[in-house]
């Protein structure tokens, strides 16, 4: 028997990931022979490999959504394929695609004229894909440790700027002390419980019983390590003291993927090694993941207020968004799954649309982006529809009603109140009022300081305009018709939850 033939199954349910990496392959090779060849003058491809890496993407999502094998556990348990895995798959691939269309006019602008940037967005996207998929730790790690390493270049891609080398340096020192809190974890988990596989872990969870007290305050120590090296990627408190640096030292192209889809990835192997393997252990890990939800939410709301930078203050409103999604996690319920992938899928719109029109604004009559508060002064004037957009966005982030950030923050309190979380509930409604501010303090900007000097901004291309009218079309008319979204996460719940 050959391994083909031992594995022919798990190899046709990993065919998406396998196109993915042979694709990412193949531009490589056509990137280092083009770019560098005498013969057709040097030539920049940037944008070539941006459009390259959109098709791949668009077809892997069509290989993912035409998966030939169906339900089953791949290669011994290492990877798994089911409903859940596979729509976070596809949230991931069509949020990089949009992240990818942003950015073509700003790396136009900003001279970065290395094709590579194109291939790290891929190679992160096939780690966050292989992480959707880990069914063990020994997957979880390799997957994390493949997407961060591309993602410590990214945040140091723009090399004539100081500010992100640092970015990049910094994000690289805490990320490896993160992985190495992870891979510590892990080890204990394996030394006290004998196995990696999650599905193995959870069964001997089940029958705490037959563990001593040895073996079961390890594999809570080993458990905590990994809760914290998750929750450093997702920057969630108290491991959040790198995002608003990376945030804003960051190409503002890579500020907003990190903005959108890693936190989609990690949340999905949260989901699936908490409520899956570590499910009997829940009354112990709730009390941590509420420590750093009721944290988060704090921190987010109380750091925004005196931010001027308007990076700084997304990235602060990112760590608020965080506390609010692990309020899902910590109920341990069907509905607070539910209520927390809503939250994912709507949060990735509002911020798509959001940091779009952070890129969009480019000054005309000066050289560079806005980059305070104050740039936004008057826009309300020069360019009534892109205020009246980040107007309504702002809000909706806010959790004003009707828009659908209220509905995001809705299901999540309910299912709190429903697992009787009052005081969370209360705590989140109280920042939820606070973080208002500083997003009301925006659309002040915008629409009621005057200013004698007034900032022109260059046109919008066409890929941003098409990005953001999509997701402010979203943001404004959920409410209408949220049925397919809920009816997509209550499947995706059920799958994860049986």
């Amino acid at each position: 028997m050959t391994f083909v033939d031992l594995f022919g199954n798990s190899f046709n349910a990993v065919l998406p990931e396998l196109f993915l990496a042979l694709s990412i392959s193949a531009i490589l090779v056509y990137g280092v022979c083009y770019s560098t060849s005498i013969n057709f003058g040097l030539p920049v491809i940037v944008r070539v490999t941006g459009w390259v890496s959109i098709y791949t993407l668009l077809l892997t999502i069509l290989l993912v959504l035409n998966d030939p094998v169906g339900p089953t556990s791949l290669f011994y348990n290492t990877l798994v394929q089911d409903y859940f895995t596979c729509i976070v798959k596809v949230l991931l691939l069509g949020a990089t695609i949009m992240c990818i269309l942003v950015s073509f006019d700003y790396i136009r602008e900003e001279k970065i004229n290395a094709f590579e940037y194109s291939i790290l967005i891929l190679l992160a996207v096939l780690g966050m894909v292989l992480l959707a998929s880990s069914y063990n730790l020994i997957s979880m790690y390799l997957a994390i440790e493949l997407q961060s390493l591309c993602l410590y270049v990214l945040a140091a891609f723009k090399k004539r700027s100081a500010f992100s080398t640092e970015a990049g340096l910094k994000y690289f020192i805490l990320g490896a002390l993160s992985s190495g809190i992870l891979l510590f974890g892990s080890s204990l988990i394996y030394g006290f419980t004998g196995t990696t596989s999650f599905e193995e872990i959870g069964k001997i969870c089940t029958g705490l019983s037959n563990l001593g007290d040895v073996s079961y305050n390890g594999l809570l120590i080993g458990m905590c390590f990994v809760a914290a090296g998750t929750l450093f990627k997702m920057a969630a408190v108290p491991f959040h003291m790198w995002s608003p640096d990376v945030y804003e030292g960051a190409p503002t192209v890579v500020s907003t993927f990190f903005a959108v889809v890693p936190k989609i990835a990690l949340l999905a192997l949260f989901l699936r090694l908490f409520l899956f393997g570590f499910y009997d252990l829940v009354g112990s890990w709730q009390y941590i993941i509420l420590l750093c939800s009721f944290g988060s939410m704090l921190v987010g709301a109380f750091g925004a207020l005196q931010q001027r930078k308007i990076k700084r203050l997304l990235a602060y409103s990112s760590i608020g968004h965080v506390g609010y999604m692990l309020v899902g996690v910590a109920t341990g319920t069907t509905e607070g799954l539910q209520g927390l992938l809503v939250y994912i899928i709507l949060y990735m719109v509002m911020s798509i649309c959001i940091w779009t029109t952070v890129l969009s604004l480019g000054f005309q009559n000066k050289v560079g982006r806005v980059k305070y508060l104050t740039d936004f002064v008057g826009l309300s004037k020069i360019n009534p529809l892109l205020a009246i957009t980040i107007a309504l966005t702002m809000f909706s982030m806010a959790g004003v009603p009707p828009l659908a950030g209220f509905f995001s923050k809705l299901y999540v309190f309910f299912a709190a109140v429903e697992s009787s979380m009052y005081l969370i509930v209360i705590i989140g409604v109280l920042t939820s009022c606070i973080g208002a501010y500083y997003y009301i303090r925006l659309i002040k900007v915008m629409f009621f300081e005057k200013t004698n000097n007034w900032t022109l901004y260059k046109p919008i291309d066409r890929e941003k305009s098409l990005v953001l009218a999509a997701t402010f079309f979203v943001i404004l008319f959920f409410f209408m018709y949220p049925s397919p979204v809920l009816i997509m996460t209550h499947n995706m719940a059920l799958t994860l939850c049986q």
